[in-house]
Order: structure tokens, then sequence, then C-alpha cells
């Protein structure tokens, strides 16, 4: 019984999402068509030196592309379910809010699963990226648990604000911080004070354990990119969670 709750819920987001022409089309496209031009179009001249900027590019886009589906499935979708009242009726039944955040998390996993399947298909397929089978699953592992400091991210603003409010919050977090973590250009590229900075942001620290696989990252050791994306999952967790408590008391 548990079992089908849990899947019908998890079909019910998905439907949804998909409904949502507003979230479905972005989420999608837009890393698709930021990898086309200027990871697959720019730099043809050198072979060997495209396919590096390529496969790169394919990776620090992919980041890109699962930050939308987590930061817009949980932030966007929480904070109107909030302000139709379809939350407090998900409280009141026999859903646990478990169930309803895995839910979530199901469908965010599908679209970022899309996201890198297809960035990675476009790598190999047109520019050039040639890694093992076995890279690519790790890369996949590592990008699809990458979701998770989004989520709870997504889910805190969802929590502490209201539906009119969240996507321009959201797209506020999204986009800059993308930039700021050297998702669009590489982050050496970048000024100083943006380089540091982007020590505090989880897209960074998501990419540069991608980069490490494939040797162009910044040699820093993983385990400090695992302990930043840890530690940044948990504070946005608690502040989630007191927003919940604080919707609660209402």
């Amino acid at each position: 019984m548990l079992i089908q709750s849990l899947q019908r819920e998890c079909v019910l987001e998905l439907k949804l999402a998909i409904r949502e022409p507003a979230f479905i089309i972005p989420t999608l496209l837009f890393p698709f068509m930021f990898y086309v031009f200027f990871g697959l179009l720019f730099g043809q001249s050198d072979s060997q030196s495209n396919n590096q900027v390529a496969t790169y590019l394919m990776l620090t886009y992919a980041v890109f592309g699962i930050m939308g589906p987590s930061l817009f499935g949980f932030g966007a979708n929480i904070a109107m379910e909030r302000d139709k009242g379809w939350l407090a009726i998900k409280q009141v039944s026999p859903v646990s809010a478990l169930q309803l955040m895995f839910a979530k998390l199901s469908s965010a996993l599908f679209f970022a699963f899309i996201i890198i399947l297809g960035l990675f298909s476009l790598g190999v397929l047109f520019g050039g990226v040639s890694l093992s089978f076995f890279t690519f699953v790790n890369l996949l592992f590592i990008l699809l648990l990458g979701v998770l400091p989004f989520c709870a991210l997504g889910m805190a603003v969802g929590f502490w604000v209201n539906g009119s409010a969240a996507i321009a919050i959201i797209n506020l977090i999204y986009l800059p911080m993308a930039f700021l973590s050297g998702l669009w250009l590489p982050i050496t590229m970048l000024p100083q004070w943006v380089q540091t900075l982007a020590q505090a942001l989880p897209p960074y620290h998501l990419s540069q354990l991608c980069l490490n696989v494939i040797e162009q990252g910044l040699a820093q050791a993983n385990w400090i990119h695992i302990l930043a994306l840890v530690i940044s999952t948990a504070i946005f967790l608690a502040i989630a969670m007191l927003g919940y408590k604080r919707t609660n008391t209402k």
C-alpha cells in the first residue's frame, strides 16, 4: 500500500511538471542551447583543443542543467502549493511529508537524467568527446547525487516565500550562481574575486568534482568539494525546516 501510494505521488509530480510549459521548456532547452553555442560551435580550428573545451563545458553545463529542475521543482512548486492550499490538504491526507518530498525528488532526478544524457550525447556525437563507459557512469552518478543540495535550496525558498515571488527569487539565485561558479565560462577566466566567491557556492564544488574525474579540475581534493556540498545541503535543509514549522504555526 505504501509503495503504491508513493508511486502515485511520483507519477503525479511528473505529470504536473510536464503540464507546466513555463517550467519544462526552459529547464530542458537552456542547457542544450548554451552547450551547442558555447561548447560545440566555438574553437573549431584546433580539433584537440576543441574536444577538451567540449568535454569541459559538457560537464559544467550538465551541472547548470540539473540545477533547474531541482530548484524550480522544489522551490516554485512548493510555494505555489502552499498558496493554493494544496500542501495543507496533503498534510492531513495519508500521504506523509517524506513521501511528498521523495516524489518531488524523483521528478527532479528524472529531468536531470534526461538533461545529462542529452548533453553527453551531444558531446559524443558533435563535440568529439571521448570518455570510457565507466567514466560516463561515474559522472552520471555524481551529477544525479548533485541534485540534492539544489533540491534543498529550492525547498528552503519554497517554504519561505509565496508562489508569485518564488520564481523570481529562484531565477535571481539560479542564473547568477551558475555564472559565478564558473559554469558558463571556465572559472580561471573570471576575476580573482569571483574565483574566491565561487568557493562558497555549491555549483562550483559539484562541477569541480566532475572535472576532477577527467583531470580538468583545479586539483583541489575531492573531500573538500564533498564536504562543502554536504554542509550546504544541511544548511539549506535547516532553513527549509524552519520555514516548514513557520508555515504550520500560522
